[in-house]
């Protein structure tokens, strides 16, 4: 006899209280809703990639100095205003550009994220405690009649607590700091936030990286730096409360800026003349 009905087949109610319903409820709406993220996921994947190429196109674009009044530009304007600028990859191990590849298609995460680019860096010259980095590396020239203006050389390490990703800008003479930022890090919100503060990022402005014989001086004070020292040309004052995540920001400029960096490629550029 059917498990459903009684002796005198009449039909039993059914117990949807049963563990065994119950469960497949469960695993039936997990699956329905595993799908749907799937497929969300899916369709807004190219998205999210758009809106994180415009964040990053924005930021490259206000750390160049082509334009002063990026928050009242249109997307679009932003756009036309990247396009503007000549994007270039670098090869470090060889110093110099590499126009085989196309620099709009390889910002650095990528570049970094892939293995097929990794390059070990000797532990006595990981300052910025990287392990390896890519061998080639997209820069950005802002450029009027052909002759440069400024170089933008993205640049990241380790701080206290993250890694700290930013852009170096230098002046024509690829000597000169015209600007720093630093668009993305984790470090301490009140302390080691202070690196994003505007007045201590406009100290880095016509700071040297390095002294009449080419060697790197540039590094963060301690404390306030000393106007009429010798060396106040090449020093930032420190960040009180912050000097670990000062450090950091600090070892990664030396560390890009340093022979395993960009140093070769800037001395070249800047003895050739050539872009």
């Amino acid at each position: 006899m059917c498990a459903n009905v009684d002796d005198d087949g009449r039909k039993l109610p059914v117990n949807n209280d049963s563990p065994s319903k119950a469960i497949l409820v469960v695993v039936g709406t997990a699956l329905v809703c595993s799908v749907l993220v799937t497929v969300t996921a899916v369709t807004l994947q190219p998205i999210q990639r758009a809106y994180e190429d415009l964040a990053r196109i924005r930021i490259i674009v206000e750390a160049s100095g082509v334009t002063s009044n990026i928050d009242q530009m249109s997307d679009l304007e932003i756009i036309n205003a990247f396009q503007g600028l000549e994007s270039r990859i670098v090869d470090l191990s060889q110093g110099e550009f590499d126009d085989s590849y196309d620099a709009n298609s390889l910002d650095l995460q990528t570049l970094a994220d892939d293995p097929e680019f990794q390059v070990p860096i000797p532990p006595a010259e990981d300052s910025a405690r990287l392990g390896e980095r890519p061998r080639l590396v997209p820069v950005y020239l802002a450029t009027d009649d052909d002759e440069l203006q400024r170089l933008v050389l993205p640049v990241y390490g380790e701080g206290m607590w993250s890694t700290i990703y930013g852009y170096l800008v230098l002046e024509n003479d690829l000597n000169t700091i015209d600007s720093m930022t630093i668009y993305e890090h984790g470090e301490t919100p009140g302390i080691g936030d202070a690196i994003e503060d505007p007045d201590w990022l406009e100290q880095w402005q016509g700071r040297q990286l390095y002294d009449d014989q080419g060697t790197l001086q540039f590094s963060i004070n301690s404390g306030a730096v000393d106007p009429e020292s010798d060396t106040a040309i090449h020093q930032v004052d420190g960040l009180v409360g912050a000097t670990i995540t000062a450090n950091g920001v600090m070892n990664l400029v030396r560390y890009w800026l340093g022979p395993h960096g960009f140093a070769p490629f800037l001395h070249k550029l800047s003895a050739e003349g050539a872009l």
